[in-house]
This record gives C-alpha cells, structure tokens and sequence, in this order.
C-alpha cells in the first residue's frame, strides 16, 4: 500500500462517494424512459465502482480487504448522500422529514456497503492473482 501519502485513498473515496450521489440524482432526473435511465444510472455506477477497485489495485497496491473496505466505504458514502437528498426533498415538499427517511439514512448505506465490500474482496482476490500489484 502506497504509505507516502495515507489521505490518497481517502480522498478517493469522498471522491467516487459524491460521484454516486451525482449519478443517483442526476440519472434520477428524467422523466420519460425512467427504466433505461434506472439501467444507465446502475451501468455508470458500476463502471464507477470497477475504477474505483482498479484504482485501488493498481495506484495505491492495497490488499483485498482495505481495498474492499475503501470502496464499501465510498458506496456508503454515496448512499447516505442520496438517503440526504431524499430526506430533503421530502422536507421540501411536505414540510417534515417522515420516520423512514431517517431510517434511510443508516439503512441505505449499510444495505449498499455490505454487498459492495462482498464484491470488491472478491474482485480484489482474483485481481490479486491474476495481476499482480507488484
């Protein structure tokens, strides 16, 4: 792992974690053709995510679990962003912030960091064997 600079991965992943904000509520915007812009939005993430990973293991060389663990805590970071945004816009349009939406803000992170850490490590391993960092 790259010790020469130890805020690199973090600013990495507020990075790729304002980066999924944007994509969420960007892709979140049109109206027409909502299921193809829900599919543009999830394409975009991942390619966002597979950078991420590959960012990770090449330019930082970290292992499978910090890399895994980085990129989990950006997609949480994305998701605690837009479970804002949502609390907001409801704020906005009904005056208060409903029960769920305070829920959302610790489910939607946890819910969406999981699986990602899952599938970064798996990533990370097989990356780590078929190219290695060094």
């Amino acid at each position: 792992m790259d010790t020469s600079r130890p805020q690199t991965w973090i600013r990495a992943a507020l990075l790729v974690g304002v980066a999924y904000l944007i994509i969420g509520r960007l892709f979140a915007l049109p109206i027409d053709h909502a299921r193809a812009w829900r599919l543009a939005a999830w394409v975009v993430s991942g390619v966002t995510f597979a950078a991420h990973i590959g960012y990770e293991h090449v330019r930082l060389r970290s292992s499978p679990g910090v890399l895994a663990l980085h990129t989990a805590l950006a997609v949480a970071l994305g998701a605690f962003g837009l479970a804002v945004a949502g609390a907001l816009h409801s704020l906005s349009v009904t005056s208060s912030i409903r029960p769920l939406w305070l829920l959302a803000l610790v489910a939607w992170p946890v819910f969406t960091a999981v699986p990602a850490f899952l599938a970064a490590f798996v990533a990370a391993a097989i990356l780590s064997r078929v190219a290695p960092r060094g």
